[in-house]
C-alpha cells in the first residue's frame, strides 16, 4: 500500500491544525533542562489519547511511549525501531515579537525543541492511525523517546540510564536547521555534529585598590588575556586542518568598581570533529592557561568535562530518510551535506552500540533564519509537516525492509 493509500496524507491534513496549535503552547510555555514537568505531561497526555503504552519519569522527566506488536506470527520478538525528540528550553529571553512568544521572562525554545515535540507528536499520530487501519503494516515495535535536558548534554544520558535504548535496533532522530529553507532537509552518512567540551577556568589574582593596580594581580586583565591567548593558540599551534572552536559564554568576576578583582571565573564550550585531537585537548588547554597565566602573575584552576562524542549517522539509514525525503519533497529538496556541524547533540549518547541517523529539518522561511540559540529564532511552521512526513515515512520503510515479503510502500 502507498503513502496515500495508507490515509496518512489526509491524516496529516487533518492532524497539522492541531499540532501547529500544541507546538505554539510548547513555545509559548517552554522549561529549562531537567525541569520539563509541564511539557512532559502534555507530551504523555496527547499520546495516551492515541493509544501509545507511556511511560512518564524516564530520565526523571523524559517520556518513553511503544506501539506495535511485540512479537512475530511464529513467537520470535519483533524488531524495535525508535525514534527521539527533544523538549528543553534555554536561558534566552525572547525577542521574536510572535503572537505565541514565551510567556517565561527569560527562557524561549531559542533551539526548535518545539518543533521536535510537535513533530514527534506527529509521527504518534499517524502511526497510531497506521495501526488501527492497518495493522499488518505496523510489524515492529516502535519506541518514541521524548527526550529532556538536551541543552545540558546530560538527557541522553539519564533516559539511557533508565533502560531506554535498551533493545533498539535502530535509531532516528531530527534537528531544525536555520541555514536550509524550509520545505527542504539535509542529511549526511558520518559525522553530523562535532565532539563537545565544558570548559571552567578561574584566574587567580591579588586584590588591590584601583587607583594602584601596579600593587596588585588584576585577575580581569589576565582573564582578558586568557580569552585572547587561547584564540591565538588555537590558530599557532593547532592543525587548521583539524578545527578546534573554544567559545566564552559567561566571565564572572569583581566586587566594586575601584577594587581590582582577584578572582575571575570564565566559562566557555569547545568544539572539534577529531577525536584523537578532543581527547588531547584538556592537558594541551590546561597547559595554555597556566602558562598565560603564570606569565602574567596570577594562578589558574582549570575543569574540563567531556559533554557528548560527534554523531555519527549510519550510511543504510541514511539513506532510507534520503529516499523518503526524496519520495515525498522531490530530488530538488534533499540536500547532501558536505560538511559535518560543529554543533554538538547528545543523540550521539544514545548511538553507543545502536545503529542510528539524524537528519536536518529546514526552517528557514522566505525572509531567512536567524541563528539557533538567538533571541529572534523564529523557525518557518511549514517544517512541522514535512518533518512529520519524513520521519514517519522513513519509519515505515525501515518496518518494510525487515518485513520478509512485506509489500512496498510507496510515497
Amino acid at each position: 500500500m502507498g503513502w496515500r493509500e495508507l490515509g496518512l496524507e489526509d491524516e496529516l491534513a487533518e492532524a497539522l491544525p492541531e499540532l501547529i496549535q500544541l507546538r505554539r503552547h510548547l513555545h509559548r510555555h517552554p522549561e529549562l533542562s531537567g525541569h520539563e514537568q509541564q511539557t512532559a505531561a502534555l507530551v504523555a497526555g496527547e499520546l495516551r489519547r492515541w493509544g501509545w503504552e507511556v511511560r512518564e519519569g524516564v530520565g526523571r522527566t523524559g517520556v518513553l511511549a511503544e506501539l506495535g506488536p511485540r512479537q512475530r506470527p511464529d513467537g520470535t520478538p519483533t524488531p524495535l525501531v525508535a525514534l527521539r525528540v527533544d523538549m528543553d528550553a534555554l536561558p534566552v529571553e525572547e525577542r521574536t515579537g510572535l503572537d505565541y512568544a514565551s510567556a517565561v521572562q527569560g527562557l524561549m525554545h531559542a533551539c526548535g525543541h518545539d518543533m521536535h515535540s510537535a513533530v514527534g507528536l506527529g509521527v504518534a499520530r499517524l502511526l497510531a492511525a497506521v495501526a488501527e487501519r492497518h495493522p499488518h503494516c505496523l510489524s515492529a515495535r516502535v519506541r518514541l523517546l521524548f527526550q529532556p535536558a538536551e541543552e545540558t548534554a546530560q538527557g541522553a544520558g539519564w533516559m539511557k540510564a533508565d533502560g531506554a535504548t535498551d533493545g533498539i535496533d535502530a535509531l532516528f532522530g531530527v534537528h531544525v536547521f536555520p541555514s536550509i529553507a524550509a520545505g527542504h532537509i539535509g542529511v549526511r552518512c558520518g559525522s553530523l555534529t562535532a565532539a563537545a567540551g565544558e570548559l571552567e577556568i578561574e584566574v587567580i589574582g591579588e586584590s588591590g585598590h584601583g587607583a594602584r593596580p601596579h600593587q596588585s594581580t588584576d585577575a580581569i586583565w589576565i582573564a582578558a588575556r586568557v580569552v585572547s591567548g587561547l584564540q591565538e593558540a588555537i590558530s599557532r599551534r593547532l592543525d587548521a586542518l583539524h578545527p578546534v572552536v573554544v567559545s566564552f559564554g559567561r566571565i564572572e568576576g569583581g566586587k566594586a568598581f575601584n577594587v581590582i578583582a582577584d578572582h575571575v571565573r570564565l566559562l566557555g564550550t569547545v568544539r572539534c570533529l577529531d577525536l584523537e585531537l578532543h581527547d588531547r585537548l584538556p592537558v594541551w588547554i590546561e597547559d595554555t592557561v597556566q602558562a598565560l597565566c603564570r606569565g602574567h602573575g596570577g594562578e589558574a584552576r582549570v575543569r574540563y568535562r567531556r559533554i557528548s562524542p560527534p554523531v555519527h549517522n549510519d550510511p543504510e539509514l541514511t539513506a532510507l530518510v534520503a529516499e523518503a525525503g526524496v519520495e515525498l519533497l522531490g530530488a530538488e529538496r534533499v540536500q547532501w551535506l558536505e560538511q559535518p556541524s560543529l554543533g554538538a547533540e547528545d543523540f550521539a549518547e544514545l548511538l553507543d552500540g545502536i545503529r542510528g541517523t539524524m537528519f536536518r529539518l529546514g526552517v528557514a522561511g522566505a525572509e531567512g533564519c536567524t541563528p539557533l540559540h538567538s533571541n529572534t529564532f523564529a523557525p518557518d511552521e511549514g517544517a512541522l509537516e514535512v518533518g512529520v512526513k519524513v520521519l514517519s515515512l522513513s519509519l515505515l520503510r525501515w518496518m518494510e525492509r525487515q518485513r520478509a515479503g512485506g509489500a512496498a510502500i510507496a510515497a
